[in-house]
């Protein structure tokens, strides 16, 4: 139906908006489906790139599943760095790292963490005290080679700070001094 509907549109006059929410609904199924493959042909068959950039962008807010916000915020990234406000492009990438991090984590865990999928220090710090070490153990690599080379709102030193935080944490004993009574 969706291809159908894109064929009636080359042939008639369809409103903008209407061409917007039929891409974003039909590319929204594809990714779905995750059928990526049929959503970048997609996107790449719309000609005018206003129009890509606001399929993207209303897609990635309607906030589909975890690979497809990944897609979303790569393609994006990728494709209109340069058409987005800073706020905007930082709000993106934190999405595409904190979905990277997501999908390092084990499949049956990751609906506990997807609501932290923009925020991915948030969920470093909440993976960090559910004490699952081995997981914030890849969460950090994954975040280091992300953050190579990339200017976002946070930093390597600010993933090293909240490390060492929690490792001051963990080593500190409260106790109390026993006296010692004959």
């Amino acid at each position: 139906d969706y291809e159908l509907c894109e064929e009636w549109g080359h042939l008639y006059p369809v409103p903008r908006e209407d061409l917007i929410n039929l891409h974003r609904e039909h590319l929204l199924h594809l990714l779905e489906k995750g059928d990526m493959e049929k959503a970048l042909q997609l996107l790449q068959r719309i000609g005018d790139p206003g129009i890509c950039l606001a399929i993207s962008e209303q897609s990635l807010d309607q906030h589909p599943s975890l690979a497809a916000s990944h897609f979303l915020a790569d393609y994006l990234t990728g494709h209109f760095y340069a058409n987005l406000t800073t706020a905007r492009r930082n709000e993106i990438q934190a999405l595409y790292m904190g979905s990277k991090v997501l999908l390092t984590l084990p499949e049956l865990s990751r609906v506990n963490y997807f609501h932290l999928s923009s925020r991915p220090l948030l969920m470093l710090e909440q993976l960090l005290m559910n004490m699952k070490v081995d997981w914030v153990a890849v969460a950090v690599q994954t975040l280091h080679q992300l953050l190579a080379g990339q200017e976002i709102s946070f930093t390597v030193e600010d993933i090293d700070n909240l490390l060492s935080k929690y490792a001051e944490k963990a080593l500190n004993f409260p106790f109390a001094l026993k006296e010692k009574r004959s």
